[in-house]
């Protein structure tokens, strides 16, 4: 084997949640051993048996549509619905994450310690202010819209104060970023609904590193985890976050 060849990149392909598109669009530009990058919408850790569906089915289709021989998530556990996915032939990689902030933020250790000191926090980043309603002032005129022609004024009403008694469970607005975007207006935006809501607003510089290291390797025990063909992972309870399956069967090409 010569020294080009046991230096050279993984094919990698790349499955992403729409609220990381951007950034990994951004770190993925000019990077030839990148096959194809797929991504899915935004939401289905609302629905974790929806995710772990439409997740399994993409994996799948990288498979059998590209030339890539690793597998890389864009993805946490979130919600558990990335638990139990799985390739047949490729590696599969994924961070050792709860959701998309640690990938913004660089670092679960990092996620971890902000939120012991903020426990009332409810994050902002370009990726979640595009693909969905945050929450602050538009998101309530917009709902209040929608359930009134629905369910009518006096029902529509009693929705909305439901979803205000949620949202007094947060108060701290944190917006997260890794400067690509127009950073100055998601800013702005974040900074209005947390006036809005009388919340308080932090802005916080993510490190892309984690990110990068997703996309190009080399993957470390401390933050990924990487799976052979055929093995699946679960939650834990520690700060690894997740851990290969060990009942779990490898399946070999013929």
């Amino acid at each position: 084997m010569t020294s080009g060849t046991h230096n050279a990149r993984p094919r990698i392909a790349v499955i992403t949640c729409a609220v990381l598109e951007t950034e990994i669009a951004h770190f993925t530009r000019g990077l030839s051993h990148i096959a194809r990058v797929e991504v899915l919408e935004q939401g289905l850790h609302n629905q974790p048996d929806k995710l772990r569906t439409k997740l399994q089915t993409a994996i799948d289709q990288v498979e059998m549509e590209t030339d890539a021989d690793t597998i890389v998530l864009g993805y946490g556990l979130c919600s558990r619905g990335t638990e139990g996915v799985r390739t047949s032939r490729c590696r599969l990689v994924i961070a050792r994450a709860h959701d998309c902030i640690t990938h913004l933020l660089g670092d679960k250790d990092r996620y971890a310690r902000y939120v012991a000191g903020r426990p009332g926090t409810y994050w902002y980043s370009p990726g979640w202010n595009k693909h969905t309603d945050m929450p602050g002032k538009e998101r309530r005129e917009k709902l209040r819209r929608r359930y009134t022609d629905e369910y009518g004024q006096d029902n529509a009403q009693f929705l909305i104060d439901t979803e205000q008694n949620w949202f007094r469970t947060y108060n701290n607005a944190a917006f997260v970023h890794l400067g690509v975007g127009d950073i100055e207006t998601e800013w702005q935006y974040t900074q209005q609904c947390a006036a809005w809501l009388g919340w308080h607003c932090d802005h916080q510089c993510g490190d892309p590193a984690l990110l990068k290291d997703l996309l190009t390797g080399p993957w470390d025990d401390r933050r990924f985890l990487v799976l052979a063909p055929g093995e699946t992972f679960r939650m834990t309870a520690d700060d690894r976050v997740i851990e290969k399956e060990n009942n779990c069967v490898a399946v070999h090409p013929a």
